[in-house]
């Protein structure tokens, strides 16, 4: 890094040191130059010969070539460049002179001077703001300070009447500074090294000066080979910086650094002979996709919900902008670059627009799709929590769980059919016959996949039905279990033992949906044939209170417990049936915890539960028990005796 440097600051120094004033006859050969050749008549006469010599040149076979035009407008381009690296001093140094002798006429320091003052009028204002500003440390907080330099500057800029070369030196040479404070701020945010982050502010610096430069060369009344030499110098110094970030910095095999530099010195060449469109191409390929996630990660500190719409909004949009902006920067170079190689091709350039636009339309459709993505998901996600919510509101967001992931694949299949033909047809395709051959494949499809189409228009029809919905409990034919989700021909039911079944719409049938609005459970207790009917529903209707009172169970209740009444008589006892009604799913919990209530205030309350009983001898039940008393009082007597 110190050798470019070295390298850089001496090429700086020989030039400036090589631009000195020439001797004034010189000087004033040259202004007198400059006059005629701004004169009408001269540049008039000048145009007539231009195209007389060109009516003139005889046209040569390899001459009609568009290629050959082209390799001969690059040769002369190089060689017109070549040719001027010698004049740089001179022209520089007579542009330098005529900005201050016009600032000196009317009264103004010299260039540098204003400048100098402006910068120190910026940072004095943005000093104070931060003296007074409370501090941020997010991606806002650096740029605010800038936006106060820039507005400082400006207003004091704006405000005078600067001399015509001083105001076009000082309008380009000030913008290129808040550039280069820009790029700064950005970097700061962006996940790298500090020793990568330096030589970037440096190849940025080297960027936005050789910019400002080239933008003055004409009003200064630099001659446009003179200005493109320059550009070409600049050019070498940024080709050297970045070679050496790329060895000295970037962690990476000396084979794949040697690529990259392969790859840099190609780019260079790519812009030497005059094909920007593909220069700019390759540095989007090179720098792009850091710049997109540096700029998406800085889009992020502006919002606390990276997952919120807000957020998806936010960081899509930036990049997107960014995609934008480089796409508008490729089609103005491409514009301002007519003597390109691809201008002289009008498919060339039918597909290079096209290509622009879909790059558009890609971006568009992929921030559309992001958005309505994140909707759906973070409906999703808030519909998954219902136990707090009225039934009503309940089974609406049920419907959501049910419906809008189909909906999500069926938009996302829309999107990427939609952008695809919009994208054919900016590329010159005629998607007319396309849609037409879709439409016949169609329909061949669905003659030869019927069980598809069928599961397809079953489960549409089940959809409309609201016949079930995700987190609910169905038995079609053999199967049954919770609903879990759904694609376009099948259902996911997951069975209350583990297993999951995946059955296809056309296979279901009718469907018995076991938690839709409410549920009725009833259930049988058998007691002895003895016991006392009214006190028992005395005793149910105790329990269903009791059951309602409950904080984890009463808002499972729909209708509180019951005794309906004697069912039947049993061979062993009095069949009681029961009854409540519950919110779906809870019922079988529900009747375990009844089961328990019952049995404790049954039995505290002397009503016994009917049991089997087994009756042994014949219809004289008098002596039967008589007897058993007997061999009773013999057992015990011959346990009372001693053994001998």
């Amino acid at each position: 890094m110190k050798w470019l440097l070295s390298f850089t600051a001496a090429f700086f120094f020989a030039l400036s040191a090589l631009a000195q004033v020439p001797p004034a006859a010189a000087q004033q050969k040259i202004d007198e130059l400059v006059r005629l050749l701004q004169d009408p008549e001269v540049k008039a006469w000048l145009d007539s010969r231009k195209q007389e010599s060109g009516a003139a040149a005889p046209a040569s076979p390899a001459g009609n070539s568009a290629l050959a035009n082209w390799e001969a407008g690059a040769r002369a381009q190089v060689h017109a460049v070549l040719t001027a690296i010698p004049a740089i001093p001179a022209e520089v140094a007579a542009a330098a002179t005529r900005a201050r002798r016009e600032a000196a006429s009317r009264g103004y320091a010299p260039v540098f001077l204003i400048f100098s003052g402006l910068v120190a009028f910026g940072l004095a204002a943005e000093a104070v703001y931060r003296r007074f500003a409370a501090p941020r440390e997010a991606l806002l907080g650096r740029l605010i300070p800038i936006g106060v330099f820039a507005g400082a500057m400006g207003i004091v800029f704006f405000a005078v009447e600067w001399p015509p070369l001083a105001r076009v030196t000082l309008l380009a040479y000030l913008s290129a500074f808040i550039l280069f404070r820009l790029a700064a701020a950005l970097l700061s945010v962006a996940a790298m090294g500090s020793p990568l982050r330096r030589r970037l502010l440096i190849l940025l610096g080297v960027i936005c000066f050789a910019v400002a430069t080239a933008a003055v060369g004409g009003p200064l009344g630099v001659s446009p080979e003179i200005g493109k030499a320059i550009s070409y110098c600049f050019s070498v110094v940024g080709l050297l910086l970045a070679i050496e970030a790329a060895w000295s910095v970037w962690e990476g095999s000396r084979a794949r650094k040697a690529a990259v530099t392969a790859f840099l010195v190609a780019l260079w060449l790519v812009w030497c002979i005059n094909m920007r469109g593909l220069f700019w191409i390759g540095v989007y390929a090179l720098v792009l996709p850091g710049i997109l996630n540096a700029v998406g990660r800085a889009a992020l500190s502006f919002t606390d919900d990276p997952g919120s719409l807000r957020g998806i909004v936010i960081a899509r949009g930036a990049r997107a902008a960014v995609i934008a902006l480089a796409v508008g920067w490729l089609a103005l170079v491409w514009e301002f670059n007519p003597d390109a190689l691809g201008q002289r091709d009008p498919t060339i350039v039918a597909l290079f627009y096209g290509g622009l636009k879909s790059v558009l339309i890609l971006v568009v459709a992929d921030l559309l799709w992001q958005v309505a993505r994140g909707w759906i998901d973070r409906t999703l996600r808030i519909s998954t929590s219902t136990t707090s919510l009225a039934p009503a509101d309940a089974a609406r967001r049920a419907r959501f769980r049910t419906l809008l992931p189909i909906f999500r694949h069926a938009l996302a299949v829309a999107v990427a059919i939609m952008a695809g033909l919009i994208v054919l047809a900016q590329l010159g395709v005629q998607i007319g016959p396309l849609i037409a051959g879709a439409g016949i494949f169609g329909v061949a499809i669905g003659f030869g996949s019927q069980t598809l189409v069928k599961d397809i228009i079953n489960g549409v029809f089940y959809m409309l039905d609201d016949a079930f919905r995700v987190g609910e409990y169905i038995q079609a034919k053999d199967y049954k279990g919770t609903v879990e989700s759904f694609s376009l021909r099948s259902v996911r039911l997951r069975h209350h033992r583990g297993p999951v079944y995946t059955v296809p719409f056309s296979e279901l049938g009718a469907v018995e949906n076991m938690s839709r609005d409410w549920v009725i459970d009833k259930f049988r207790i058998t007691v002895g044939f003895d016991t006392d009917i009214d006190k028992a529903r005395k005793l149910t209707k105790k329990v269903g209170a009791e059951l309602i009172e409950d904080p984890e169970l009463g808002k499972q209740f729909l209708e509180p417990l019951k005794m309906k009444g004697v069912e039947q008589f049993g061979d062993y006892g009095i069949v009681l049936s029961f009854a409540m009604t519950t919110v779906p799913g809870m019922q079988t919990y529900i009747r375990r915890k009844a089961y328990a209530k019952i049995r404790e205030v049954f039995l505290a309350n002397g009503i016994a539960f009917a049991q089997p009983t087994i009756q042994v001898g014949g219809d004289d039940k008098g002596s039967g028990a008589a007897a058993a008393a007997q061999a009773l009082r013999t057992q015990q007597a011959n346990a009372a005796t001693p053994a001998k």
